[in-house]
């Protein structure tokens, strides 16, 4: 199935409407009993989250009955659902609040994020800021772009290769174990610097629109990467798991390096893990 850009305008306009209708009025409005913990006390679920995903699906639905939809949410309810994408011939991926940390505790920094898997590829990837109002869109063959909340479409590219030295990349500390976890706090401070936002939405956006060099990632769900990985590669970076094997929709595991072109990631990969 072919995505144009009326397409990705409606599913991109869809985010924003939800996020209008369903996230901002909960922003810093939320008491204790909307929020929920998963797996941690960094690993929250929201009304907002529970809620947007909710109507996204339905929405989704109405328009494409046939699509496979998966959320993060109804994940947490069947497990089983993450392995029927691999064979979906059409399937949206949503995150319909990542970082959700930061909002549940009144940081502005989250968003909305949505990609379109065919056949087992991605090849569209939006994530939504509902603060500023704007995305970051990503079309497979067309490049990556900023649609302004009034409309105005910006191309984006990735920042020039450079050497490690002189990198700011994002690493998802939480989610990494020993020994590894040791040997990247040991090493990443050979890069210029390093920082985390607890959302791989944001941190997708600043490293395809060329304002940080790479980020690291140790959990791999798909409403977190794929989006974001289609992004930046549409944006002119390049993308691998830790052991140089190419990045796939239906992957959880292995870890997930993103870099401006392929000799920075390998020049990443040998300085981050050298012993």
């Amino acid at each position: 199935m072919h995505f144009d850009d009326n397409a990705i305008d409606w599913l991109s306009d869809l985010l924003a409407a939800v996020a209008v209708q369903e996230i901002m009025p909960r922003f810093r409005q939320l008491d204790s009993a909307d929020i929920k913990q998963k797996t941690s006390a960094l690993d929250l679920v929201t009304e907002a989250d529970t809620n947007a995903e909710r109507v996204i699906t339905a929405r989704l639905r109405e328009r494409y009955p046939d699509a496979f939809v998966l959320g993060e949410e109804a994940c947490e309810l069947d497990a089983s659902l993450l392995g029927k994408l691999k064979d979906a011939p059409l399937a949206f991926v949503i995150d319909p609040v990542d970082g959700t940390y930061n909002f549940a505790t009144g940081v502005p920094l989250f968003g909305v994020m949505l990609a379109v898997v065919v056949n087992g590829e991605t090849v569209a990837g939006i994530i939504h800021d509902p603060v500023g109002k704007d995305w970051i869109i990503g079309m497979k063959g067309a490049g990556s772009h900023i649609r302004s909340a009034t409309d105005v479409r910006s191309k984006v590219s990735v920042a020039q290769p450079t050497a490690v030295g002189e990198m700011l990349g994002a690493i998802s500390w939480q989610f990494l174990n020993d020994p590894l976890r040791s040997t990247l706090a040991r090493n990443h401070a050979k890069c210029k610097a390093s920082f985390g936002f607890r959302c791989a939405a944001h941190e997708y956006r600043l490293i395809a629109s060329g304002h940080a060099h790479f980020a690291l990632f140790n959990k791999l769900m798909p409403w977190d990467h794929l989006a974001g990985v289609l992004i930046h590669q549409e944006a002119g970076g390049y993308a691998a798991r830790f052991d140089g094997s190419a990045y796939l929709p239906a992957h959880l595991d292995g870890g997930l390096l993103v870099a401006p072109d392929k000799a920075n990631w390998r020049d990443l990969r040998s300085t981050l893990w050298s012993e």
